[in-house]
């Protein structure tokens, strides 16, 4: 995706006021990460990693309920009721694959969530594609052209997600280090591909095929079932029925890749269910992130016994 692309896919669903504001502080949206509007209070965003009250050279402007209102309408197209399957999940997802999540008054059904009305604050994450992030870490996590089953550990906001998203672009396309083959995405969040109306705003290679929005153990035993890939990849797994999934994947012959929150090996071992995968050496590789100088750092590879493969 090109600069000048994302940055106005941003702009075009921001009111005016904020949009005007917006162009004449960030002039650059390379580092822009989140834009947070919360009604009666200031217009936030994460640049590079520090968050800045906008505008940043004089007082802050405090956002209105109009001002959150109009950004609404223009991300929904003027048709909330026409996104409300959307909603209820807590975010939209945009043109580009940028992720919009919501907050304000909860409607409830058949205790369940129906819907969100009074919407009160909107966080805005700009999608990032860094192609090629992943180049470090593919020779470590493949061999004789295979994937190996990897788990990447890394506490939230360390460019797991990025990294994945690489991943599946190089594994499904295929390279030196890997035999390109069928991937198979379970998308619970539309982080991955960043559909917008069923097409991928993420490049994620030629041979994927994505479930958006789809809960991560049913779509990975859908998957197997409907597309027969060769490799699953899912992010941020927790739940015992994830993990045992995920169980049931590697049995069927699929390599996985897969993410889940941690600061290290001995945390993630010590996590329910999970832990249980790590003892049992299912994993044969292990990538840690960091966030050092930049977000994304890798600490270190291991194998499925511990050992240290690379040091970050």
């Amino acid at each position: 995706m090109e600069r000048r692309d994302r940055k106005a896919q941003i702009l075009n669903i921001l009111a005016k006021s904020i949009r005007r504001i917006l162009e004449d502080d960030v002039p650059d949206f390379t580092g822009l990460q989140e834009i947070r509007l919360r009604t009666g209070q200031p217009v936030r965003i994460l640049l590079n990693g520090a968050e800045a009250e906008l505008p940043r050279e004089r007082s802050a402007h405090i956002v209105t309920k109009e001002e959150v209102r109009e950004t609404m309408e223009y991300i929904s197209h003027y048709s909330l009721y026409a996104y409300e399957n959307e909603l209820r999940q807590g975010f939209l997802t945009i043109e580009g694959g940028h992720r919009v999540g919501v907050a304000g008054k909860v409607i409830m059904e058949r205790e369940k969530v129906k819907n969100i009305q009074y919407i009160s604050s909107i966080n805005i994450r700009v999608s990032h594609e860094v192609l090629g992030c992943a180049d470090r870490v593919l020779p470590y996590i493949t061999k004789n052209r295979q994937v190996c089953h990897t788990l990447i550990i890394s506490p939230p906001c360390c460019g797991k997600t990025t990294l994945i998203r690489d991943l599946i672009r190089q594994i499904s396309d295929g390279n030196e280090y890997v035999k390109g083959c069928s991937v198979g995405v379970v998308d619970e969040r539309s982080e991955l591909g960043g559909c917008y109306f069923g097409i991928a705003q993420n490049h994620l290679g030629t041979r994927t095929d994505i479930l958006d929005c789809c809960p991560k153990a049913e779509g990975m035993i859908m998957l197997i079932r409907s597309m027969a890939p060769q490799v699953i990849a899912v992010d941020e797994i927790g739940t015992s029925e994830d993990i045992h999934a995920i169980e049931y994947a590697m049995q069927c012959g699929c390599r996985l890749i897969a993410s889940v929150h941690g600061l290290d090996m001995d945390e993630a071992t010590r996590k329910p269910v999970l832990g249980e995968l790590i003892r049992r050496r299912m994993f044969e590789r292990y990538v840690v992130l960091g966030n050092g100088e930049h977000p994304g750092e890798i600490r270190g590879i291991y194998d499925g016994r511990g050992s240290v493969l690379c040091r970050g």
